[in-house]
């Protein structure tokens, strides 16, 4: 392809050039005019980039030499910025069966951690992982346990690095060990999940030593959880909680003084409705005459329910921080939708008469219950109680029908379907429809985040850091593969209307290098020698097409339909290790097919390419 020939997309041009056989080359890909940022937050600039052998070789203000270079991918007007990492995602299933992970890829997310919320696939077998996951995680049960199955080769963390190292990796993985996962594969599932059982002093012992092979292994941390109603899928052990909530203060003790002494990172979630738990999570994280405990909770949310919350994490963190903690809350930096197909939707698992539903699988079952008047009022009392923490804020008033068979109540909420049909009572304005139209009948609420302004100060918090994304996990229920994208053009939005809350440089650095230095990572940083993990965004395009979803048939879980994101005039190009796995918002041949992403250890750098001398004016400290 020609200099002057150009994409079908004005002011884009991606050159691919083919050196005749013995020309030197100077770099695999050269990035021409974008604007650069390093990830540090440090100014940015204009610059050309220069990437060899999966590194950044060079970064100048005047052009490079393009001498035999096989890729030139012109970003005039753009912005260039290290990938994206995203610290929350459940991944664990689907990275085996579609290791491209291309909905993460084609937003600019090159570095994904897995492993979260107690949940791994290190040493449970598939029936043992289709009960963790498929309902917790909204993934299908048998799609879980067939993945498992057909992949599992391994029995330790070495073991499981290198399984999927010999896949065709799309982002880098990094990676938790999920105490849910060590308990059950020790203990067996049924005894990891009665609170009357504690793990033999044998057990324990086993669980170290798996604690202890993960962070020898590179692993980040270790994540538990203590959120009392996630609930485990299956038949033996349905509508149990996860068996990290049985965890005893002992046993709990004994894993995190692993954790302190190696400097590694417990994610959590704590009990919301036990306020004492919560306190001894932040406790926990400053030491009190003990090493501080490195830690990252679930979740600070600006909840509908609860605008309280958000000041009292804040200063919570702000606390802590100053007695010399290394405490940080998680944060989805974009409001948090939710949708749902008739009542299968986790928010219902947190009181009584929604967990007593969720719990029969069978919709004859489920209709029958629905049906029963004292069912009703058990539904309606839960939901009118107001008292107490909780994540939805129960308004079916607050609940817009998108889709149903009959078309009268599309664009309307529930509340308003029950004013209309004679004065009823919104739950069984909800009920009856569910009994109506089953999984045909699909709505949205959004649960949290809804106030731009206050998502404007939670984005310049220090404790708070910007992730869980839940990629991979709810297919139904949620997309926020873009969110950073998201992020982005909150900054910019603010910054044009000379409001600016965090400039461009911070927000880039906050999506990136912030997130990779605290988890001790190699990525998040574009300077001479980093991994050539590059994101380059058409600023233009940040716009009001990223609020909108789409549905995707999904052919690795049967050809379900899956939410996901579609913002492909926003990403210019997206590469990993230097090679393009995303160009014009759609992934190349290459993603998918051949690995560019690798298991990223813990506290290990690889910044080993000799840097070329830059040219004059090149950025300082590169």
């Amino acid at each position: 392809m020609s200099a002057d020939v150009k994409t079908s997309r004005p002011a884009r041009a991606m050159l691919e050039r083919h050196p005749a056989e013995g020309t030197p080359v100077n770099f695999d890909t050269v990035i021409r005019n974008g604007r650069w940022f390093d990830g540090t937050g440090a100014p940015s600039a204009i610059r050309n980039i220069g990437i060899r052998d999966g590194h950044i070789a060079a970064i100048a203000a005047e052009p490079l030499d393009e001498t035999g270079c096989g890729q030139v991918i012109d970003a005039a007007g753009q912005w260039v910025l290290p990938g994206l990492i995203d610290i929350h995602t459940h991944y664990d299933v689907e990275i085996l069966v579609a290791p491209s992970l291309s909905e993460s890829l084609r937003h600019g997310v090159t570095t994904v951690l897995v492993g979260s919320c107690s949940l791994s696939t290190i040493h449970v077998d598939g029936q043992d992982a289709g009960d963790l996951f498929g309902r917790v995680e909204a993934i299908p049960r048998q799609y879980v346990v067939d993945t498992i199955d057909r992949f599992k080769t391994w029995s330790s963390c070495a073991d499981y690095i290198a399984a999927l190292e010999r896949l065709p990796l799309g982002p880098n993985i990094a990676a938790f060990i999920g105490h849910s996962d060590m308990r059950a594969a020790t203990m067996g599932l049924d005894r990891a999940t009665r609170s009357d059982v504690r793990p033999t002093a044998a057990e324990q012992a086993r669980m170290e030593q798996m604690l202890d092979e993960a962070l020898q292994a590179g692993f980040v941390g270790m994540s538990s959880q203590q959120l009392l109603f996630d609930k485990m899928d299956g038949d033996i052990c349905r509508s149990r909680t996860l068996p990290s909530t049985y965890a005893k203060p002992k046993e709990l003790r004994r894993l995190k003084a692993k954790l302190r002494r190696s400097g590694r990172i417990l994610q959590a979630g704590p009990d919301v409705k036990n306020p004492f738990d919560i306190v001894s999570q932040l406790a926990q994280a400053l030491g009190i005459f003990r090493r501080p405990l490195k830690t990252s909770l679930l979740a600070a949310a600006d909840v509908k329910s609860n605008p309280l919350a958000i000041p009292a994490m804040v200063q919570a963190s702000r606390m802590l921080s100053k007695l010399g903690a290394d405490f940080r809350w998680q944060h989805l930096p974009v409001p948090f939708e939710v949708y749902a197909d008739g009542i299968d939707l986790v928010i219902f698992e947190e009181f009584g008469s929604g967990a007593e539903a969720l719990h029969l699988r069978e919709s004859v079952e489920r209709d029958e219950l629905m049906r029963d008047q004292s069912y009703r009022r058990r539904f309606r009392k839960d939901y009118e109680n107001k008292y107490g923490p909780r994540v939805w804020h129960r308004d079916f008033f607050d609940a817009e029908i998108v889709d149903c068979p009959d078309a009268s109540v599309i664009g309307k909420s529930f509340g308003q379907v029950g004013v209309e049909r004679g004065g009823a009572h919104p739950v069984d304005a909800f009920l009856d429809l569910v009994l109506e139209h089953g999984t045909a009948l699909r709505w949205h609420t959004t649960i949290s985040n809804h106030r731009p302004e206050v998502l404007k100060k939670l984005a310049a918090e220090p404790g708070i850091q910007m992730g869980f994304s839940d990629a991979g996990a709810h297919l139904r229920n949620m997309a926020f593969y873009n969110m950073g994208l998201r992020l982005l053009r909150h900054v910019l939005d603010a910054e044009q209307a000379g409001q600016a809350f965090l400039t461009v440089e911070q927000a880039v650095h906050r999506l990136t290098g912030e997130l990779a230095d605290w988890y001790r990572i190699d990525a998040g940083h574009l300077r001479i020698g980093d991994r050539a993990d590059v994101l380059v965004v058409d600023p233009g395009h940040l716009d009001a097409t990223l609020d909108a979803y789409a549905e995707e048939p999904f052919a690795a879980y049967g050809g379900m339909s899956r939410m996901v994101n579609r913002n492909d005039d926003a990403v210019t190009a997206v590469l990993v290790s230097g090679r393009a796995v995303v160009l014009d918002g759609q992934p190349t041949s290459v993603c998918g097919t051949q690995r560019t992403g690798s298991f990223l250890r813990a506290e290990t750098r690889t910044r080993a390419v000799a840097a070329q001398a830059t040219a004059p004016g090149a950025a300082p400290g590169t």
